[in-house]
């Protein structure tokens, strides 16, 4: 049994996730990113148990087919984005070869669902990874630029002005307060 969990994006919300199920006694195969495959069906009761205290993490068990891709997009593009090593695939080619399904389709249900691109989602995934390795301080904006598959330097700095409104060398100056969760992106 699969099931598409809400708001599921990073570490910790897959072991917050797995203690949940293990509090229940819900066995798992498989816990990612948005999505949990059950070793077993589990009945209406402990469906319902389940959906109470994943919401009551913050998370949404997701019933409708067509939100639960979105989710899966979603799952695809932040592990893409923020880890994965490789940045110079195509976004379009990886949800094709994941999901099975025409990135036409994919790309008109989300900017109809979501009132964005997939695109711009994953540039603002990528910003919000600039901005959390600016807070590190551990790489320059020319290796930051590179692990990002940004053509240059310019262009990520472009692409994080027009995005959040400040130059990276800004934003770092500013501090740790500007960043988002990956969940309100």
């Amino acid at each position: 049994m699969k099931l598409y969990i809400k708001n599921m994006v990073c570490p910790r919300c897959i072991m917050a996730v797995e203690n949940t199920l293990n509090q229940l006694n819900i066995i798992s195969l498989d816990v990612r990113l948005g999505e949990v495959v059950l070793a077993n069906e589990i009945d209406k009761n402990q469906l319902s148990i389940l959906r109470k205290e994943l919401s009551n993490l913050g998370f949404e068990l997701l019933d409708d087919s067509q939100q639960q891709l979105i989710e899966q997009i979603k799952a695809i593009a932040i592990k893409h984005v923020h880890y994965n090593d490789e940045q110079n695939l195509n976004i379009s080619e990886l949800l094709v070869s994941e999901l099975h399904r025409d990135y036409s389709y994919l790309s008109k249900l989300f900017s109809t669902t979501e009132g964005i691109t997939i695109e711009h989602f994953v540039i603002l995934q990528k910003i919000e990874r600039v901005k959390e390795l600016l807070t590190y301080d551990l790489q320059t904006l020319s290796e930051i630029a590179d692990e990002l598959g940004y053509s240059s330097v310019a262009h990520l700095s472009a692409q994080f002005k027009k995005v959040t409104g400040l130059t990276p060398t800004r934003f770092k100056q500013q501090g740790i307060d500007l960043r988002r969760g990956l969940d309100q992106i």
